[in-house]
């Protein structure tokens, strides 16, 4: 089975990515309720294991498997959406689509008797979750997320829809005019131009999720290199390098294998953004790094020059 989508080509030219931390808070419900499944964030779960906030009836809304209440999952409506700016979303979810979605799941009878009360309790459990156990490790998932929509991006761009779908997941087939999903239900859907927005997971990995009408055409992928997530702190720099150019700037140069931000570089190797700035004009100077503007962003990547130095065939 499978759900079908017919796209033309507008759809595969609003083609877009965005990250969600609401996503992200609400697919790990589901790790905690099933550690097995994802024993590669067991780091997280004991460290976070004692200071969960009351879930139950999140629990209920995020089973262990099948459907999620669509509404504490809206797909992001800007690529780096803030999650209270999410958060507010939900709150914003009207009583009656609320209590049509949670029509799915079993139990939830405190929610249906009240369904706007619900709602606001519902938001308020993810906000405590989100302060208690997640705020803190976010900028870690952020930039494995980013690392990944970068690689995608350059994908799409350099060999179109195909390559991007051909090495999304083995659930996404892409035909040349529709796009296959592998998923427990069946539909056949146009998308009338709006286009698909792609989104990486680490928390629902190795898993592929759906969200269609009525919302945002929306495919939840799993993100590369989620074994790397919880490693602790940034790769060691080699000395003879760290010698040659210092070892944050060591650190700097070998942490861009995959282009990045300034801040998001700064989490990659533990310094603040300030630091990071100060030594990627030392490593541009010397041509080893280049910066380029990608919107309202800079990327910066290595050159052949400082692939040399890293010891990274060019």
């Amino acid at each position: 089975m499978a759900i079908e989508w017919v796209l033309t080509a507008e759809d595969v030219a609003r083609i877009r990515f965005a990250f969600s931390p609401l996503w992200e808070l609400v697919a790990s419900v589901r790790t905690l309720q099933d550690p097995a499944r994802q024993s590669i964030h067991l780091p997280w779960i004991k460290a976070v294991r004692s200071r969960l906030p009351d879930l139950s009836e999140l629990v209920e809304l995020v089973p262990r498997e099948g459907y999620i209440a669509d509404f504490i999952t809206p797909p992001p409506n800007t690529p780096l959406p803030d999650f209270h700016e999410e958060l507010a979303r939900v709150r914003r979810t009207p009583p009656e689509q609320a209590l049509d979605e949670i029509g799915k799941l079993s139990g939830l009878e405190r929610f249906r008797a009240d369904p706007a009360a619900g709602v606001q309790r519902v938001a308020d459990t993810l906000e405590a979750y989100w302060q208690a156990c997640f705020a803190e490790y976010w900028p870690r998932i952020y930039a494995l997320l980013e690392r990944d929509v970068l690689r995608r991006s350059r994908q799409l761009a350099e060999g179109g829809a195909q390559e991007l779908f051909g090495a999304l997941d083995p659930a996404v087939v892409w035909t040349g005019e529709r796009l296959l999903i592998d998923r427990p239900h069946c539909n056949r859907e146009a998308l009338g131009g709006e286009g698909v927005l792609l989104v990486p997971s680490a928390f629902y990995w190795p898993a592929v999720a759906v969200m269609s009408m009525p919302y945002q055409a929306t495919v939840i992928y799993p993100v590369q290199g989620v074994g790397t997530l919880w490693e602790q702190g940034p790769p060691p720099a080699p000395d003879a390098l760290a010698s040659l150019i210092g070892r944050s700037r060591a650190q700097i140069l070998l942490a861009l294998g995959e282009p990045a931000t300034t801040s998001s570089l700064a989490r990659r190797v533990e310094l603040t953004p300030g630091a990071v700035s100060q030594h990627l004009a030392v490593l541009t100077g010397s041509g080893l790094t280049v910066g380029i503007r990608d919107g309202k962003r800079v990327l910066y990547r290595r050159t052949s020059m400082g692939n040399a130095l890293s010891g990274v065939p060019g």
